[in-house]
């Protein structure tokens, strides 16, 4: 059974996110393939791209971006690493400067993928990260579950809400098509990507709070749902309690009269 008080402080954080835009940046990034590995060391970072929920308008932080401006765009597999830094610190640089921000994401939440994983390959290649804290982060991902349910979309989630909302998938990559973009050094085609996910979070989120968000929720479903909501309105409902209160009182004391 779903946990209302959980549901209910998901869909609170997720509309005061999208009421209060000013400072929450929406932040998605590529990397090198962590599926069939063999070496240990960390992913490569490719492109970060961060845009502003308020505006839209994006910051990005791409190796070929690095590449370009120093003069190695022909060279960037000879030169990654002094590169990957390169961009790594001027992404940190904007961290640093926005850190009390908060930061939407999908499913950035650990070592292998996730904010921790930048931070780790900064230190890696000689760098010295700044750390969001775990309070400042929003898993987009997780608040809709937590929301709707895990059933609510077919996987992989993203896909299949970009699917069933008609959303525009220009530009966008799976994680395989990535790690085939990443082989072939197709570093714009993973900017590009990056850059559309952000987009796509923002108008996932804005379609939830316009109550326009489509989901694979059955007619049974949606009448848990409206139970769901009666009973979550009803919890946080002082009046209509009080008088329920009052009227249930009202008909004891009426029945104890008359029973005399």
């Amino acid at each position: 059974m779903m946990n209302l008080k959980k549901r209910a402080k998901a869909k609170e954080i997720l509309q005061d996110l999208v009421e209060k835009p000013d400072n929450v940046f929406l932040i998605h990034y590529s990397c090198e393939s962590f599926y069939g590995r063999r070496d240990l060391c960390s992913p490569m970072i490719t492109s970060i791209a961060i845009r502003s929920l308020a505006t839209r308008q994006a910051h990005s932080f791409s190796i070929h971006l690095v590449a370009d401006e120093v003069g190695k765009l022909g060279c960037i597999k000879e030169n990654y690493s002094e590169l990957e830094k390169n961009m790594l610190e001027k992404y940190f640089l904007f961290i640093h400067e926005h850190k009390n921000h908060k930061w939407v994401h999908w499913n950035m939440r650990d070592s292998n993928y996730g904010f921790g994983a930048l931070e780790h390959r900064y230190k890696v290649l000689g760098g010295d990260a700044d750390i969001i804290e775990d309070n400042c982060k929003f898993d987009l991902s997780s608040l809709l579950i937590d929301i709707f349910s895990v059933k609510y979309i077919n996987h992989p989630r993203l896909e299949g809400l970009i699917d069933k909302n008609g959303i525009s998938k220009n530009n966008f990559l799976t994680g395989k098509e990535e790690a085939i973009a990443f082989q072939d050094e197709d570093y714009l085609k993973l900017h590009q990507s990056t850059l559309i996910k952000t987009d796509i979070f923002a108008n996932i989120m804005e379609r939830f709070y316009n109550n326009q968000l489509k989901t694979n929720l059955t007619w049974k479903n949606l009448q848990g749902s409206r139970a769901i909501y009666f009973a979550t309105w009803f919890n946080n409902n002082p009046i209509l309690t009080f008088i329920i209160a009052i009227s249930g009182w009202i008909f004891g004391l009426i029945s104890l009269i008359f029973s005399r």
